[in-house]
Formats: C-alpha cells, sequence, structure tokens
C-alpha cells in the first residue's frame, strides 16, 4: 500500500534560537573604578562566567556589550565564542548598552533574547534555562523571579526588541519596559538555583570569594 502523508508523523516545529545578552559594559564607578567585567571569580573574569552562564543554559548566539576597559577585557578574558560589541557611550549607563546589543542582534534569526548582568556571579545556567522552557511554553516576556520579586536575568521574544530599545534609558535598561507590562511579564522562580545579589560596591566583593550562594 502507498504510504499517505496521514501516515506519516508530524515532524516537530523548531524553536527559533534565543540569543544571549550580556551587559559588562559599566565602568565599576562605585567599586572605585574597577570594571565588573574583569573582577576575578574563581580564577577568571567575572565576564567569562556570566557568559558562560548563557551558553550553557542553551542560548546563542551569545552575545557580549563592552565599553569600560575594552580592550584589557579582551587580553584577559576569554570570549572566543561571543559576538562582541563596543558601545562607546557605556558612561550613558546600562540602557545604551542593552540598546547596542539588541541592534548587533537584529541580523540574527533569534526568536528571543535573554539578557542578563556582568556583576551576579550567583546567576548560572540554571536560572537562563529556566527562562528559556518560560519562552518555549508560550511566554513573550519573561523574568527570573527571587521570592516573587521580579530580577534577572530577563527574556524578551523578537517583537518586543524595538520598544524596549526606546524605552531603555540611562541606568533603568528595561526596567520601565517591563513595569509598564508587569500583567504580561511571566515570572519564573529561580530561587532554588540561582542568587541574585551584585556586585556593587566594595562590601559586596565578598561575593567573589568562593562559590554562589546557592547552586548553578
Amino acid at each position: 500500500m502507498t504510504p499517505t502523508s496521514e501516515s506519516a508523523p508530524d515532524a516537530p516545529v523548531p524553536h527559533p534560537p534565543v540569543a544571549g545578552l550580556l551587559l559588562a559594559a559599566g565602568g565599576g564607578r562605585r567599586l572605585g573604578g574597577r570594571p565588573k567585567a574583569l573582577l576575578g571569580f574563581r580564577g577568571r573574569p567575572l565576564v567569562e562566567h556570566a557568559a558562560r552562564a548563557l551558553s550553557e543554559g542553551g542560548c546563542a548566539p551569545v552575545c557580549v556589550v563592552l565599553g569600560a576597559a575594552a580592550a584589557e577585557v579582551l587580553v584577559h578574558a576569554d570570549l572566543a565564542h561571543c559576538t562582541l560589541v563596543d558601545n562607546p557611550r557605556w558612561p550613558e549607563g546600562m540602557g545604551s548598552s542593552l540598546r547596542a546589543g539588541l541592534a548587533a542582534l537584529e541580523a540574527t534569526d533569534a526568536g528571543a533574547v535573554v539578557v542578563s548582568l556582568v556583576d551576579q556571579p550567583g546567576v548560572g545556567a540554571a536560572a537562563v534555562s529556566r527562562l528559556l522552557a518560560a519562552h518555549r511554553a508560550g511566554a513573550g516576556l519573561a523574568a527570573a523571579s527571587y521570592g516573587g520579586e521580579r530580577g534577572h536575568p530577563v527574556l524578551f521574544a523578537r517583537e518586543h526588541w524595538e520598544g524596549v530599545a526606546r524605552a531603555a534609558a540611562g541606568d533603568r535598561g528595561a526596567r520601565a519596559y517591563l513595569r509598564a507590562r508587569a500583567s504580561a511579564v511571566t515570572l519564573v522562580e529561580c530561587a532554588d538555583v540561582a542568587d541574585p545579589r551584585d556586585v556593587d560596591v566594595p562590601e559586596d566583593l565578598g561575593l567573589l570569594g568562593g562559590p554562589p550562594g546557592r547552586p548553578d
């Protein structure tokens, strides 16, 4: 009997790739001018750990936005698997890096992006993977949450990129965009796999002295 199209199982529809976007351009003003990307963590620059968390969590490509001490970062950090974007406007704040990264990703076929920050050593691949799972389940806007409080990383489906870029200003990043759409944001609890504390002032440097507060 000649097989018909009805006898063949439907092939699964592949999901478009989800890109990773790491914001690592800051100059560490409150750390006395020590760029956070170059802070040591587990024997390597912190930017390597943050970029690896995105790739191991399932993101591809991974785009890293650099600014302060970019040349030095390139010397000391192994980012060969990443797409690097230089942001000469980094002193304007996180918003400029977010815009630069999203602009660079426009040329890719990514259907969504996970945005993470370089200064959160306790956020690893497990949190990133949970956001990707939420997106594959239908979420167009998603954010890691810790005890019900929205945090990072965050995920934006591609249709949101233009609006996020327009709203990004100063150090606010995507905060205003997400706040205006709070009812549409899927919160993905990650407190059991990640620690959202960031390295912002000298007193926070203890977060780099050992394993993150929770396992990756």
